[in-house]
């Protein structure tokens, strides 16, 4: 077993994933990347690379297991991977809410569960849900049906803070407003320079992953822009 931290950080290849995982291995961490197409980074020539697909009702534990043959802990689990379909609920069609639903609310679950035995072995185990403002709010009737999966990745972060807390796991969702990744330009006209910082997220949460047991930080909302209420 080594001697630091471990986080596996899901949707790693580039975005807001990728900025986590830079900052964390700035910081000492020793990281698993889980990518649809590993390809190792510059910034983390010795990070631990997993294939993942969060459509894969196995990858989950495949990548929990891989992770601790190389490590022999898990400290905590970054859920980032997230789709987003611009559609209403009334146009979304089944199979977009499934799709939306399996990638940014069963696959974390699936991923948390997995590695909860080593989270509780940890004694400080924490899992951050990345989540969105559109799971606090509904900013349009474009964004619902998302919104319908990001309400729900919240409450994912409720549930188990809530499942882990005599463990020592805390779990954060962490809701951002726009950020200047691909999805995020994609999505609106607001300049890439006027929107979040991957970068800036990825301090945050690598500020909540290291707070004592004593300051847990159940949400995070940070913003780009003036809402009434974030």
């Amino acid at each position: 077993m080594i001697d630091r931290r471990v986080a596996l950080i899901s949707g790693a290849s580039r975005g807001i994933g990728a900025a986590i995982g830079e900052r964390l291995v700035q910081e000492g961490w020793a990281v698993s990347l889980g990518m649809r197409r590993p390809e190792q980074p510059v910034w983390g020539p010795e990070a631990h690379l997993q294939a993942y697909e969060a459509t894969g009702a196995e990858a989950e534990a495949d990548w929990v297991a891989a992770a601790l043959e190389r490590f022999g802990r898990i400290d905590a689990v970054v859920a980032n991977a997230g789709i987003m379909l611009p559609k209403s609920v009334i146009e979304a069609s089944n199979d977009e809410m499934r799709a939306m639903l399996e990638v940014n609310v069963l696959a974390p679950q699936r991923l948390a569960q997995a590695a909860w035995p080593a989270l509780k072995a940890s004694g400080r185990g924490r899992v951050a849900i990345l989540a969105s403002l559109s799971g606090k709010r509904v900013k349009s009737a474009r964004a619902g049906a998302y919104a319908m999966s990001k309400f729900a990745a919240v409450a994912l972060a409720h549930g188990l803070r809530h499942e882990g807390f005599e463990h020592g796991i805390r779990a954060t969702a962490i809701c951002p407003g726009f950020v200047a990744t691909d999805m995020g330009t994609s999505l609106s006209d607001r300049p890439a320079e006027a929107m979040t910082h991957p970068a800036d997220l990825a301090r945050i949460v690598a500020m909540i992953l290291d707070l004592p047991n004593e300051a847990s930080v159940a949400e995070f909302a940070v913003n780009c822009q003036l809402e009434e209420s974030f």
